[in-house]
């Protein structure tokens, strides 16, 4: 595929870089996703064989393509349609930020390494960039082409400027020149205005010149950078629109109809958008650093300047320019992507809440609760005290987990609070509660892991308030980000201390809870609890890992306990029981892990996997696959539950926890992974796995070629989608 534009007639200060070139009918084809296909191989290999193996990146790549397939989707809501698009653009900028930053400083230090599907970091380069290409292009057609008429059947218009009215263009002059000129400073290019430094994905313009400045310059090149403080998207006044439309200008129109008026006196040839994506991960070296809190301050204004890894151009935009900037930025032809519309899409999100129009949204519902706590009279203490309770969110309500610990922060006789935090949002109802408890005099321990991703800066700020308060505020280690999710108190009972525990899949984030599918468990056993606090301890101080009783955890247990298990279903099968595994996750990428499934399958025990995103094993090749299903569910909601299950002979165990099948989180993680002991509590999760089995309608097939095929009804067959029927069994609809 050929990336680079050429010049036309059209390229000119006059077109509308909103959107250029035609574009062929958009053909809709949602029953078959994936990438160049693969022949399943011949099952007579070893189990490390690279051809055994899908590659990681291209996995993700296409969990991205699925995500982009539900703006197709009719059975979502309009808006709904535009945010999944929205958020393949957001996943998109973080792929190459992170992974196609990654596969490029990886080359620099040896061209001829390999993944472990066989493919060099460069052949896997070459297949994103096709992919991505293809995609990409695909996702501005559906905007243009599928979801914009749709939102102007429903009055809610993105308009052009060739489409402005007069009053439209009488309003954008006067909000240009009040709100946009003031804070707009162009940057000409000449030997004592070299390039400027670029911020990551900002939205710049690239203008070509004609004529002399007020110092006798004669003209070529200037940049606008756009301030990041400017709305991307600017809604037209009612009075304007009339006919109770709702109707939008994009930022760069606005500039490009008075890109003139920055540069008075000469004549404007052409006036592109482009933007710049860089590498944004951090880095710190563990041997240079004494205070990683600072070391990540320096490092998240370096992620702004990071080596640039993509270039995004409006379509109409000259050969020559293209050129001119991919030197600018060292950048290759396969870096390059040509758009149909704006360059930072993502920035396009704000549409959702600013239209006010609930009804071409989801309709909203009511989380449901648990029985020991919908009619709760007394404490949380004393519920919990009776029996463990288990919220799947976010069907059930995360407000729970708030109350108590609030109850917890003014309860007297609670003693200790511990927890850890990895994403919480800047605005927590959990570090206001713990906050308060370390201001009553409890004695709060929170450990905050400062490297979540994109989340690094509230997180120092979370932590500078809650030491502030009083909290003993630890932020894990140089070596292993703290993933596990945990809660541990101490109250006094009695005359004797007991001990209670959250433990959780999900992050401790009200908001991503209404999102994100979930488990939390609330459990005074004394064990389990134990557990928690010997965690505590050991990230804590210092010294040998601690025996748990029941709980699993990363890096020491998790990974090797998990194969134990597998293995163990293999000898039950041998002595003639039925073995089945089911496991629920985000990715599949441990190797080690995934030789034991194919053990498993060889052995004749049925596998069950709903992996939501990344899953290099490779199914259904005969003598090794056979017996592994895997499946990926794209809904609603972010899939985010991790489950474990083994029928261990008619002696099931089930077990949840934050982790994923991936050597980051087995190896270079501390996570937790805690068996459900109440076996109601895991018969319940088990119906809630088998009613995700079930799905035809969100339930992508992985084949053995590496193409996910989606599920649909056939004939007179009953369409479930499992988080309908999940949210009509726990939560109340209105």
């Amino acid at each position: 595929m050929s990336t680079k534009p050429t010049s036309t007639p059209e390229a000119s200060s006059t077109s509308d870089s909103d959107g250029g070139n035609e574009t062929p009918p958009l053909r809709v084809n949602r029953t078959k996703v994936g990438i160049r296909a693969r022949p399943a191989p011949d099952g007579d290999m070893a189990l490390t064989h690279p051809q055994l193996y899908f590659n990681r990146e291209i996995s993700t790549l296409q969990f991205h393509i699925r995500v982009l397939e539900q703006a197709l989707d009719d059975a979502h809501p309009i808006l709904n349609r535009v945010m999944f698009l929205l958020i393949f653009s957001s996943n998109l900028d973080e792929f190459f930020e992170i992974r196609v930053a990654g596969l490029k400083q990886a080359l620099l230090i040896d061209e001829h390494a390999h993944s472990r599907d066989g493919q060099t970091y460069q052949q896997t380069l070459n297949e994103i960039s096709d992919i991505a290409h293809e995609h990409v292009a695909r996702q501005y057609q559906i905007l243009n082409d599928v979801l914009i008429p749709a939102l102007e059947q429903e009055n809610v218009r993105f308009l052009r400027r060739s489409r402005w009215t007069k009053a439209q263009k009488d309003w954008v002059s006067d909000y240009f020149y009040r709100e946009i000129q003031p804070v707009i400073s162009p940057i000409g290019l000449d030997p004592s205005h070299p390039f400027p430094r670029l911020v990551n994905k900002s939205l710049n313009f690239i203008v070509e010149l004609e004529g002399s400045d007020a110092f006798g310059r004669s003209g070529g090149l200037a940049i606008i950078p756009a301030p990041r403080s400017l709305p991307r998207l600017i809604r037209f006044p009612e009075a304007i629109s009339g006919n109770g439309s709702v109707d939008y200008a994009f930022l760069s129109s606005m500039i490009h109809a008075h890109a003139d008026a920055l540069f008075p006196g000469m004549t404007i040839k052409g006036c592109y958008q482009f933007r710049l994506t860089r590498n944004a991960d951090l880095s710190v070296n563990p041997e240079e650093v004494s205070d990683l809190a600072s070391a990540l301050k320096g490092e998240l204004l370096a992620r702004r300047y990071g080596d640039g890894v993509r270039l995004e151009i409006a379509n109409n935009c000259p050969a020559h320019l293209a050129d001119f900037l991919l030197n600018q930025f060292g950048l290759m032809d396969q870096d390059l992507y040509l758009v149909d519309g704006p360059v930072n899409l993502s920035r396009m999100m704000a549409v959702i809440n600013d239209t006010h129009r609930s009804d071409l949204l989801y309709g909203p519902f009511v989380p449901g609760l648990p029985k020991p706590l919908k009619h709760r009279r007394g404490s949380y203490f004393d519920a919990v005290a009776q029996d463990d309770i288990l919220l799947h969110h976010p069907y059930q309500s995360f407000a729970p987990v708030e109350h108590w610990l609030k109850e917890a922060a003014s309860d007297p006789n609670v003693l200790a609070i511990k927890q850890t935090l990895y994403r919480t949002g800047p605005h927590s109802e959990i570090v206001s509660a713990l906050a308060d408890a370390a201001r009553n005099g409890k004695e709060v321990t929170v450990v905050i892991e400062l490297r979540a991703r994109f989340d690094e800066a509230d997180n120092i700020e979370l932590a500078s308030r809650l030491q502030e308060a009083g909290a003993n505020v630890i932020y894990g280690m140089m070596d292993f980000k703290i993933h596990a999710k945990l809660m541990h108190m101490v109250r006094r009972e009695q005359g004797e201390l007991r001990h209670y525990a959250h433990l959780g899949t999900g992050n401790y984030h009200a908001t991503t809870a209404k999102l994100y599918t979930d488990y939390s468990l609330l459990t005074a056993d004394h064990k389990l609890c134990r557990d928690v606090h010997l965690i505590f301890q050991q990230i804590a101080g210092m010294g040998q890992p601690r025996q748990t009783h029941y709980l699993l955890h990363a890096p020491f247990t998790l990974h090797s306990t998990l194969i134990e298990l597998i293995d163990r279903e293999i000898e039950h099968v041998k002595r003639g029981c039925k073995g089945y595994i089911l496991f629920k996750c985000n990715s599949l990428t441990e190797p080690r892990l995934i030789q034991a499934l194919y053990r498993a399958s060889q052995a004749g025990i049925e596998c069950d996997l709903i992996i939501r995103s990344t899953c290099c094993l490779r199914p259904g090749v005969e003598g090794v696959s056979d017996n592994i299903r895997v499946r990926s569910i794209v809904g609603r909601f972010l899939e985010h539950t991790r489950v474990y299950y083994f029928r261990n002979a008619n002696r099931p165990q089930l077990w949840c926890g934050s982790a994923d099948a991936m050597e980051r989180n087995m190896f270079h993680r501390v996570e937790s992974c805690f068996p459900v002991l109440n076996q109601k509590l895991a018969r319940q999760i088990k119906k809630d796995m088998d009613t995700y089995l079930l799905d035809n309608c969100q339930s992508w097939q992985l084949c053995a070629d590496g193409h996910y095929e989606r599920s649909t009804p056939s004939g007179d067959e009953e369409a479930i989608s499992a988080q309908e029927t999940l949210l009509y069994a726990y939560a109340l609809k209105r």
